[in-house]
């Protein structure tokens, strides 16, 4: 069981976030907070979670060093008897947002695993991505959380904003590879309706070298690749729980949770969420719907495709592509070595 928690606060909206976000109602966090809670309640009987049944908790965004350590605690203190000993709980953070005082916060509450939003550290390029911090601050927050005491920290990188060259990304990652980490979510830039680069889709690059180029700079660093953006000498329990499609329950305005063949998806405003957080709506996978995601989140990390679950046509389709080094097959289970090719694959075996 794993359990996500939204935190739809942000000091500033950047220009290719299309996630559920705010940067001006900061007013409402105490009453979103105690909705949220309500929530979690709720979910967990809906899910029947007994002692010591998640294994992971993710606390994302948003922004969640935009809440306060104290207006977490009734969260913590409500599932602390169900969370396996253990559990892998990581809260992503900004680094401008990410005080001492916070980290010193969240880490006394049994936070684990710091996932920073850094995307670059190039000056120009973060202010024209819209973010908050420096690159200053960014080596600060993460030197200052490993001092601290969180062993198991990450960082993300964007890549293919125009103007990025291999030189600039060299630099970003020589930059990450000097600072206390074990995981690098290295992701491509993608233009989203909604967003203020949707108006200017010029902005992001298409150069498929670059994604190869990243991936390579980072893995001769010694950070294997698992997943088509995520690398590390660590892999994240909670990344690998969603790959493999583990019930996961999904708190917060704009969350998502997910239970056998049917998600959950909690009212995405503020304060419509605030009012009512039991407002959830369902909806029903089938079958076939449940085989593709199997394949896509199989094929685009180490997880891997397990022949028990294909027909004997995808079967057949899948060993041509072992014939054709395309995938790799360890026991019963498929797996793909190029994971940047790997919607392509999944389209093939689904003819």
């Amino acid at each position: 069981m794993l359990l996500y928690i939204h935190i739809p606060y942000c000091d500033s909206k950047c220009h290719y976030c299309a996630f559920n976000s705010y940067v001006e109602k900061f007013d409402t966090r105490k009453n979103y907070m105690l909705a949220l809670e309500k929530q979690l309640k709720f979910e967990l009987k809906r899910f029947e979670v007994t002692e010591q049944s998640i294994e992971t908790i993710f606390i994302g965004g948003g922004t969640p060093s935009t809440i306060t350590p104290l207006l977490y605690q009734p969260i913590f203190k409500l599932i602390q008897p169900l969370i396996k000993k253990g559990a892998e709980i990581t809260t992503e953070a900004n680094p401008n947002s990410a005080t001492k005082t916070w980290l010193e916060g969240m880490f006394e509450l049994g936070v684990n695993r710091i996932s920073f939003g850094v995307q670059s550290f190039n000056h120009k390029k973060l202010k024209v991505l819209n973010r908050a911090h420096s690159p200053q601050q960014a080596i600060k927050a993460i030197k200052r959380a490993y001092e601290i005491g969180f062993k198991n920290i990450s960082l993300d990188l964007i890549y293919n904003y125009q103007g990025d060259t291999k030189e600039l990304l060299k630099s970003d990652i020589k930059e990450a590879f000097e600072l206390p980490i074990n995981h690098i979510s290295a992701y491509e830039l993608t233009i989203e309706h909604g967003t203020k680069f949707a108006s200017t889709p010029d902005v992001q690059q298409t150069d498929d070298e670059l994604a190869f180029f990243v991936a390579s700079e980072i893995e001769k660093r010694g950070f294997k690749q698992y997943e088509i953006s995520n690398f590390g000498t660590y892999q994240s329990k909670h990344n690998r729980g969603y790959w493999k499609l583990k019930d996961y329950i999904g708190v917060g305005a704009g969350a998502v949770g997910f239970q056998k063949d049917r998600r959950y998806y909690p009212t995405i405003d503020i304060e419509l969420y605030i009012k009512n957080p039991l407002n959830i709506q369902e909806e029903t996978l089938t079958q076939e719907e449940l085989l593709t995601e199997k394949l896509f989140l199989g094929l685009r990390s180490n997880i891997g495709v397990d022949e028990n679950i294909l027909d004997k046509e995808m079967k057949r389709r899948a060993d041509f592509l072992v014939k054709e080094n395309k995938l790799i097959k360890e026991g019963t289970v498929y797996k793909n070595m190029n994971y940047f090719i790997a919607d392509e694959l999944v389209l093939y075996l689904l003819g």
